[in-house]
This record gives C-alpha cells, sequence and structure tokens, in this order.
C-alpha cells in the first residue's frame, strides 16, 4: 500500500491551461537547468509559450553543454511528439532562430510574436527585447552577457568552497548587481509602460514579456482602460514562469530543494557546434518520428 501511494503522489501533477517560461539561457554556466526540468515534470499545461533566449547562441560555448542542459531539450522535444501546443517566441540571446519564423511541426511553432484568446481577454506575447536601448549595440550586451556569467561562475564556487563549509548564508551578489542594471534598463526605457501602451494600442488586455529577467504582475491605466503587463522572470535566478489557470494569471516561483543545490551539472559534452546541432537534429528526429 505505501510503494501504490507513493507512485500515485509522484504521478501527480498541477493541470495549467497556459504556461509561459522564457530565459532559460541554456548553454551557460547561470543556467538552472536542474530545476527547470524538475518544475516542468510537476505541471501540465495545455499551451506552453517559451518566451525567449530559450537556448542562449549569442553566449554559446561549445566547451559548457551539461547533460542537465540536453535533458531540457529533450523534455521539450516529447512534449512536441506528444503533440503539445507550444510556441517558441525568438528573443534576442537566440535571434540566429528568427530565419526559422514560422517554421512549424505538429503544434509546434517557431514566431516572433503570439496572441492567445482566452475567456477573460486576448493575451500577446513576444520576448520584449524591441524595447531595450541596448540591443543597438549588441556588442555591449554580449560583453555584459559574459560578464554576468563568469560572476555566476565566481558566485557558486564561493558558496561552495568557502559558505557551505562555514556553515554560512549562502550569498548572491551576482543577483543584486543584475538588479541594478536591469532596472536601469527598464528605466531608462520604460519597459513596463511601453509594453502595455502598445498592447493597448493593438487591442490587447494582456501582455507578456520576458527579456529583463523580473517576474512581475502589474495593471497599468491606458487611455482609461486597463492593461495587465507581465514578466516571466528567468531561471538564473528568479527561477519563475507565468501561469494561467481558470481564468487567472499568476506567477511561479520555484524553490530549489537541498538535493536540487547540492546536484552537480554532470559531465561536459564537448564538441563542435556542427556535432552539437547535429545530436539535436538526430534527437528531434527520433521523437518526430515516433
Amino acid at each position: 500500500t505505501k510503494n501504490y501511494l507513493s507512485l500515485n503522489f509522484k504521478a501527480v501533477k498541477r493541470n495549467l491551461d497556459i504556461l509561459v517560461i522564457s530565459d532559460l539561457h541554456l548553454g551557460t554556466y547561470g543556467s538552472k537547468a536542474t530545476e527547470v526540468l524538475t518544475y516542468l515534470k510537476t505541471v501540465d499545461a495545455k499551451k506552453i509559450v517559451i518566451n525567449g533566449d530559450f537556448v542562449d547562441i549569442m553566449l554559446f560555448n561549445k566547451n559548457f553543454w551539461p547533460n542537465s542542459h540536453m535533458k531540457v531539450i529533450k523534455y521539450f522535444l516529447d512534449l512536441i511528439s506528444q503533440g503539445k501546443e507550444i510556441y517558441y517566441v525568438v528573443g534576442n540571446h537566440d535571434e540566429s532562430l528568427r530565419k526559422f519564423l514560422n517554421f512549424k511541426i505538429q503544434n509546434f511553432k517557431i514566431v516572433n510574436q503570439v496572441v492567445l484568446d482566452t475567456d477573460i481577454g486576448k493575451a500577446w506575447f513576444f520576448h520584449g527585447d524591441v524595447f531595450d536601448f541596448s540591443i543597438q549595440s549588441q556588442w555591449i550586451t554580449k560583453l555584459a552577457g559574459y560578464t554576468y556569467d563568469y560572476m555566476i561562475v565566481i558566485n557558486n564556487w564561493i558558496n561552495k568552497k568557502i559558505m557551505k563549509p562555514l556553515g554560512g548564508v549562502r550569498l548572491n551578489f551576482s543577483k543584486t548587481i543584475k538588479s541594478y542594471v536591469k532596472t536601469a534598463v527598464q528605466y531608462l526605457g520604460n519597459f513596463e509602460e511601453l509594453a502595455a501602451e502598445t498592447a493597448q494600442k493593438k487591442g490587447y488586455k494582456y501582455v507578456a514579456c520576458g527579456h529583463i529577467h523580473s517576474p512581475k504582475i502589474k495593471t497599468y491605466n491606458v487611455n482609461g482602460e486597463d492593461i495587465t503587463y507581465m514578466n516571466s522572470g528567468d531561471w538564473l535566478e528568479s527561477l519563475s514562469s507565468l501561469e494561467f489557470i481558470n481564468n487567472k494569471w499568476s506567477i511561479h516561483e520555484h524553490t530549489p530543494s537541498e538535493d536540487e543545490f547540492e546536484k552537480e551539472e554532470g559531465g561536459r559534452i564537448e564538441m563542435t557546434n556542427k556535432e552539437l546541432f547535429t545530436d539535436l537534429l538526430a534527437e528531434f528526429k527520433i521523437h518526430r518520428d515516433k
């Protein structure tokens, strides 16, 4: 009886109408792929919107591709093979995928933006980099990305080698510094307000972005109309997503278990870019042919 109950408990998933997840930045040191996979296995969404920067092609390093990152991709490939409705919205760190816009297989589609109808109004999804002044100088974005990636490595080393043995609280200075940078970008670009204003002009009640790694749901009054701005956050620091259940939007923040924190990333898979994408295509074909 004990084993039977245990098996049934593990099989229970939360049913979502829509899941919005963004900024996984797979292929970088900061990506919390293990936590992503743990979270994904707890939900069953009718529709999924991957709102940009899924794989960080801009900062991709062929010498860093842990098994945990590949497992996330394989998990989504399995969902595609099951016929799950998935929209891959391209971001600025994976913008090279824009050459594949409108590519579709089963219910999976690569898009610049997507609009979904709900009983409480139309929801507009796009990554948000179009509002970011910094993308006008791509080298600045790239330099900031590399700097932040190495800050993550240093942060993790200090926590593992110094703070944990001493029983201290885990440091998170990378998040603190990033919050100042992201707040500046958000302020200078009037990111949230501009997104809400643009949504109102287009006739959408809800607008959801990623990009600035700041999970949020806030309603703005635009020309006498309430427009709800939403941001799904990221899977480097906030470990968050947007969930739509029973006509209500909410932010889900994943809390890593101690096991997840302790778990090593696993062996690196070293291969050239060509070998990596050949391997991914092979995986894709396997799932497509099922």
